[in-house]
Formats: C-alpha cells, sequence, structure tokens
C-alpha cells in the first residue's frame, strides 16, 4: 500500500492542483463537492452529499465485520488574494487555498484508491469524510448533525499539512503527539454604549473609547494575573472600532476579538471573566457594555493509544526517523477536528510541509502560502498505513 501512494504522486499533484484553481468558502462548496463527488464514483465508493454541499461522505465496506474507521479531510479556502504566482493559482479573486485544504483532499482521495484496492486484507468500514466549514468552525459540528458520526465509528483519524507545528520541521515530517496539540478558538464581541459629544467638551459626554482602552487594559491583566502560568492561553483584541470624525466623541464602539487555550477549565474561566471585566469597567464609567459570545472550537486532544497506533502507522509509511512524537507545546491555532475527538477516541496529525529552498515555509492564511507538494504520496501513505494498522489482520 506505501508503495502504491508513492507510485501515485503525480495523481495526487494534479489532484491538489484542481482543487487549488477553484477555492471556496465556508460551508458550502458546491464545486468542491462535486469534484470529490466524481472521483469518488469514479473508483466507485459509494458517497453522499452532507446537506446541500455541505461535504460528501462515503464509505469503503470490506465485506468482513470490523470496526468503522472515520479519515476526515477538510476542503474550504479563505478569503485571502494568492499571489504564490503559481501556474495552478486560484480562478476566484480574492479567495484561495492558503492553508492546505486541497492537499488534504487530495491526499484522502488517493488514500481511498488505494485502500479500496486492498479492502480483501481489512475488516470492517473505513468512512471517509470530507468536511466543509473548517475555516469558520462549523463543518465539524454540521457533519455530525447530518450522520457523519452514524453509526459510531471506532477511531477517527486527520491531517494538517504545513508549517502549523514550526516552520523548522523539515518536509516530510509527520507529527503524531498524545494529549493536547492544539488550542480551544473562540471570539467575543463588546459593544460598548457611552454618550457621544463634541470633542472640546467630554465632561459633556461619556467616551467609549476611553471605556473601550480601559477594558482592553484589564482583559491582558486577566491572562496575566488571574490564569496559571503553566497553562498555554491567549486573548487578543483583533478589532478596536468607534468614531467616525476627528472631533466628535461617539456614542459607541467595539471590540472584537479571540480567545485561545489548552484546558478546558481555563477556556470556561477565560470567557467568564470577559463578560464581568467589560460590564464591570463599563459601569465604572458610566457606560454600558454588552458582550456576546461565539464559541468555536474546543482543544484538540489526542488519544494516547491512538496517537500511539497513528506513529506507528506513519513509522511504516515514511520511517521512524520521519515521524515525532513529542513537541514542546500545543499550538495556539485551533482545528474543529476537535469537535471529533471530544466524542471518538483518536488523533490528529501534522505533516510538515517546510522547505525553505521552495518558499514553502510561510505561515498559514498567508497571501503567499504554499506546500512542498513532494510530501502529498506520504499524506496519502500514512492514512493509508492507520487502516491497515486498524482494521488489518492482526
Amino acid at each position: 500500500m506505501i508503495q502504491e501512494c508513492r507510485m501515485m504522486q503525480e495523481e495526487i499533484v494534479k489532484l491538489r492542483r484542481d482543487l487549488h484553481r477553484i477555492p471556496e468558502l465556508g460551508c458550502v462548496l458546491p464545486e468542491t463537492c462535486a469534484y470529490v463527488e466524481a472521483r469518488l464514483k469514479e473508483l466507485g465508493i459509494p458517497c453522499r452529499q452532507i446537506a446541500e454541499n455541505g461535504g460528501i461522505l462515503a464509505e469503503i465496506d470490506t465485506g468482513k465485520p470490523g470496526k468503522t474507521l472515520l479519515l476526515r479531510a477538510d476542503m474550504d479556502a479563505l478569503p485571502v488574494p494568492e499571489e504564490t504566482g503559481l501556474p495552478f493559482s486560484s480562478e476566484r479573486e480574492g479567495w484561495m487555498h492558503a492553508c492546505g485544504h486541497d492537499a488534504h483532499t487530495a491526499m484522502l482521495l488517493a488514500a481511498a484508491k488505494v485502500i479500496l484496492k486492498h479492502r480483501e486484507k481489512l475488516s470492517g468500514t473505513v468512512r471517509l469524510l470530507f468536511q466543509t466549514g473548517e475555516e469558520v468552525m462549523d463543518g465539524a459540528e454540521m457533519a455530525i448533525r447530518e450522520g457523519a458520526l452514524e453509526p459510531r465509528p471506532d477511531a477517527v483519524f486527520g491531517m494538517h499539512i504545513g508549517t502549523i507545528m514550526g516552520a523548522e520541521i523539515p518536509a516530510g515530517t509527520v507529527v503524531a503527539a498524545p494529549g493536547c496539540v492544539m488550542a480551544s478558538c473562540d471570539r467575543f464581541l463588546i459593544r460598548i454604549k457611552g454618550i457621544g459629544c463634541h470633542g472640546s467638551t467630554p465632561e459633556k459626554g461619556v467616551d467609549p473609547i476611553t471605556v473601550g482602552s480601559h477594558i482592553v487594559t484589564g482583559l491582558q491583566e486577566l491572562i496575566a494575573r488571574e490564569c496559571p502560568g503553566r497553562d498555554a492561553r491567549v486573548l487578543t483584541v483583533c478589532r478596536f472600532t468607534a468614531g467616525h470624525t476627528w472631533n466628535v466623541i461617539p456614542d459607541t464602539a467595539e471590540l472584537e476579538g479571540t480567545v485561545r487555550a489548552v484546558s478546558d477549565e481555563v477556556r470556561q474561566q477565560i470567557l467568564g471573566r470577559i463578560r464581568e471585566i467589560a460590564q464591570g469597567i463599563a459601569r465604572t464609567y458610566r457606560a454600558e457594555a454588552e458582550v456576546e459570545m461565539a464559541l468555536g472550537s474546543a482543544p484538540v486532544i489526542n488519544n494516547p493509544e491512538m496517537a500511539e497506533l497513528a506513529a506507528e502507522a506513519a513509522a511504516a509509511a515514511v520511517g521512524a526517523d520521519h515521524v515525532m512524537t513529542q513537541i514542546a507545546g500545543p499550538t495556539m491555532i485551533a482545528e474543529d477536528f476537535a469537535s471529533y475527538l471530544q466524542r471518538v477516541p483518536g488523533a490528529f496529525l501534522f505533516l510538515s510541509s517546510s522547505n525553505p529552498a521552495k518558499g514553502t515555509d510561510r505561515p498559514h492564511h498567508s497571501s503567499r502560502f504554499d506546500i512542498d507538494e513532494d510530501v502529498l504520496w506520504e499524506g496519502a501513505a500514512v492514512f493509508a498505513s492507520i487502516a491497515k494498522r486498524y482494521l488489518g489482520a492482526k
């Protein structure tokens, strides 16, 4: 199976480039879904759409009783204008695959072809999930609502390509670590209501900009002084909007930002205190504050046994010297794959494509983000190897 994935390298590159040209955003990806569905039907793999163009769910039935393994790839792109100059650049102005989801889809399609060919050596079912909406943190829960986990699989695995675990990790390295590997992600919006007035007479109003500035400082003190130092966490105000002209104090201001944590305890502590701090500071300065929370994804926490199985499968696919099982700490980037891991034991892996000589060491979500395509066969091989190890004859 491994050698066959290696021999499919050119085919996987073509799949990736086809998908790279047609990026789509959010939870509804009609052209991407049509492309994936067509490839699966060519292979003779039964599949169905999740909702309307909201992803593809397929199954490879070995014909023998056994466990169910779920393999997942995300497919959505980002509202980022592409500046890579690649000959297969995005055909959609202002949109691009700036996070590697085109590669994820291509690698899982290739793995599906190999797994199907060798299904007589396996027992049970391989379920393939091509998911939308990861970037907006809605796709996993939508897939679950639409039956992606019914009947409940016994294990779930996913993979992310790129530089997430560090641009210093050489291309071709697979990271399969136990425990928390990625942070949670939540959004907050604070609307401050003051009293507008002329900029020359601030005493006649209640300045929401001043109030907002104190709230920003208070939120940073929350991270510095109230959260345990042993737990990584981030609170960032990314938008502060107020006013329309230079000499008028506005009536309102808005703050918007993100919270990241690697434990649910710290996550809930921060989210609860944001409301208390914002409203308390606003009252102190005779203003009002409305706080809106949009919960995103939980921390990505790999099951130790599943992470070990994935590491062994990866070692069989790419060699033990190209597998990392220990990391310095979780990345503060988030992934809605956490929704599956909250319900099913599994692991989320990382495939480095960082190659400075090829310019593929840039950060994710960059307009110049690209991957080292030479490692694409490895991702397919790892997926296939996981299926062989989990569902193969013991």
